[in-house]
């Protein structure tokens, strides 16, 4: 593939092959793949499928189950909790499409939801369907797919409950035509938000009732958090065909250590107290962190990845506020990481850095 980013169901295209050619379980209406194989896909099987998301088996379970129901999605989590990520894989396997997305924003407008005009048409011959452009939930309840839906709370609240009466009734009124369009089998909807970064707007409880909701946790643990890392690293530096690197698994547990303890407001051991930076420091944050450090030590370095080359990126992680959060990173470096014998490189790289 000559694409930067393939979407799941390119990417993952064998595995999904492999899965609905011995998948002889019961299906719902419209899926590619019964739910037992759609978890399978998510999770791995440790032979053949390769796990897509690392976390409890119960949380995909209860996912996958609520979109074999009437019942919408709700992922909700902190930034970086690979909401996004599950989200697109649920709606490649069931679906085979992961396309049908729509970005919220604050500038969202309500035809992301329901549907726009090609006003060239609409000028020339009047309100028809030919001049009428289908939002992507439109063509998900049209074709029976899963819709994907992107920090819903970011949008207005206004074109957050246009997704109301789509969501009750599974229908999609059009008054300019006198007409409706109504869902097919195997149509829901996967949301994703958060309530931790600026511009949330919240969700009305008309709305909000019409979702179950499943909560996406931090990893339980820093050795959870290094297996996500390492897995998703080595997954981007092959996508994006970095020269090979020596990556040391201590370089990555240093930046998981870091982020976890600032994250948490405490050291791993318990014993200090540390203040927390503005920003979420989040899994995915580390993970971009590892990911330009293997580049700069693959093109300006010796192909190791060394204290030098991810030095830079978490003080750009964490120092997101220039005044009060230069304050807690430089409390931190000089009351935890100088005190580590073992880190006295890291300390000296992030020293000059900072």
């Amino acid at each position: 593939m000559t694409v930067l980013r393939p979407h799941a169901e390119d990417q993952y295209a064998e595995e999904l092959a492999v899965l609905a050619k011995d998948d002889d379980r019961l299906r719902p209406p419209g899926w590619k793949l019964s739910p037992w194989a759609v978890t399978t896909y998510i999770l791995g099987d440790g032979e053949r499928i390769t796990p897509k998301y690392v976390g409890a088996r119960r949380i995909v379970e209860v996912a996958v189950a609520t979109l074999a129901t009437d019942r919408a999605l709700l992922l909700l989590g902190v930034p970086g909790t690979a909401k996004t990520w599950l989200s697109e894989h649920l709606a490649a396997a069931i679906s085979g499409d992961s396309t049908l997305l729509v970005q919220g924003t604050a500038g969202t407008a309500e035809e992301a939801i329901r549907y726009g005009w090609n006003y060239a048409r609409l000028l020339a011959e009047g309100p028809s369907i030919e001049a009428l452009t289908p939002s992507p939930v439109m063509r998900a309840m049209a074709e029976g797919r899963v819709a994907r839906v992107e920090e819903l709370t970011r949008m207005p609240s206004d074109v957050q409950d246009a997704l109301i009466t789509v969501l009750s009734e599974k229908t999609l009124p059009i008054p300019e035509l006198n007409r409706e369009v109504q869902a097919e089998r195997g149509f829901n909807v996967i949301a994703t938000a958060n309530d931790r970064d600026r511009g949330v707007n919240e969700l009305s409880s008309a709305l909000r009732r019409r979702f179950n909701t499943v909560v996406l946790p931090v990893p339980a643990t820093a050795e959870e958090e290094v297996d996500i890392v390492s897995r998703r690293v080595q997954q981007l530096g092959r996508a994006l065909e970095l020269p090979e690197t020596t990556t040391g698994m201590d370089e990555i547990r240093r930046v998981v250590t870091v982020f976890r303890e600032l994250r948490t407001g405490v050291t791993e051991d318990g014993r200090t107290k540390v203040k927390s930076p503005s920003g979420t420091l989040s899994t995915a944050e580390a993970i971009s962190v590892l990911t330009n450090g293997i580049a700069l030590a693959a093109h300006f370095g010796d192909g190791v990845l060394r204290p030098s080359d991810v030095a830079a990126g978490i003080v750009g992680a964490v120092v997101q506020e220039p005044v009060s959060d230069r304050v807690v990173w430089r409390e931190y470096l000089e009351t935890v990481v100088r005190e580590r014998s073992d880190w006295r490189d890291f300390y000296r790289a992030c020293r000059e850095v900072s």
